[in-house]
């Protein structure tokens, strides 16, 4: 999963996130204007896209650094509530499958989330 060999310096939406998660003003734009937030930051359609769509693996395709997505789908999803069926496990769960399944597999955290899906 990681990716720090491809992230991409030049790439707007890193520098984006860099100041949005320091910045509470950014955080309120974030929330009531994305799109505009995007365009002040010369966020390309194809990155405003898959981040419009918490799209993990795209984001990381193309070449959002590793550590700034958990920032990412706190800013979306907030940072309360964490469960195995938090949308933020979600997101690295659909982009990363396999992966998922391996890290998981025979833990107590496969028991949860299997009793969670249950219900």
């Amino acid at each position: 999963m990681g990716n720090v060999e491809r992230v991409d310096k030049t790439l707007p939406l890193n520098e984006m996130i860099f100041y949005v998660r320091n910045d509470s003003a950014l955080r309120d734009r974030w929330k009531t204007d994305l799109k505009g937030l995007c365009d002040e930051f010369g966020v390309s359609e194809a990155e405003y896209k898959a981040l419009e769509a918490v799209d993990v693996r795209r984001l990381m395709d193309m070449g959002v650094h590793q550590y700034l997505v958990p920032h990412i789908l706190r800013l979306f999803y907030g940072v309360t509530g964490m469960t195995n069926t938090h949308p933020a496990i979600t997101a690295y769960r659909k982009a990363y499958p396999e992966e998922f399944r391996s890290a998981v597999d025979g833990t107590s955290w496969q028991r949860t989330h299997r009793d969670e899906e249950a219900t």
